[in-house]
């Protein structure tokens, strides 16, 4: 007998933990993925202002060597700004899926239809599409360790100690 009668079914505990768990899984997955996007706009922000600063830079000095740097730095920085570009774009459509996966349960409790098959490609795409945003991520953050390790090394052998 359900404590509550006529209000909730009388179904096992085990079908409705699994019901409440499936309703907040989007939900759990698109705050992630908000908190990604923030922070894969603030670097971006970061680059920009770097590029930015490297061209005020590049406007400014006249040494051929420090010129060729400059824009080698500057071309390095907007590969960085693409894979930024990609992990928004992957990231954002990831959001997407898991809006559509929440909409589809939402239909799917309304009309008691069978959903699943659209519930698995939503879901599906938001979690390839988060996963290729990551990589992507992990792509800019490995370029620029290895733009940090460029520049460490130009600047020593530029400027070395006395």
């Amino acid at each position: 007998m359900s404590p509550f009668p006529g209000i909730l079914p009388d179904e096992p505990i085990d079908s409705v933990a699994h019901l409440i768990q499936t309703a907040l899984t989007p939900i759990f997955m698109l705050s992630g993925i908000g908190t990604l996007l923030n922070l894969f706009n603030t670097r971006l922000a970061r680059v920009s202002d770097h590029i930015e600063k490297s061209n005020d830079a590049l406007a400014t000095t006249k040494a051929p060597t420090e010129r060729r740097h400059l824009r080698q730095h500057i071309r390095h920085l907007h590969r960085r700004t693409l894979l930024l570009d990609a992990s928004i774009l992957l990231a954002a459509v990831g959001g997407a899926a898991t809006c559509g996966a929440a909409f589809v349960l939402f239909l799917g409790s309304l009309r008691d239809s069978s959903v699943a098959s659209w519930l698995v490609v939503m879901f599906g795409m938001a979690l390839i599409c988060t996963v290729g945003a990551l990589a992507a991520f992990l792509c800019d953050s490995l370029a620029a360790w290895h733009g940090l390790r460029m520049t460490t090394s130009w600047a020593r052998s530029t400027h070395p100690k006395d």
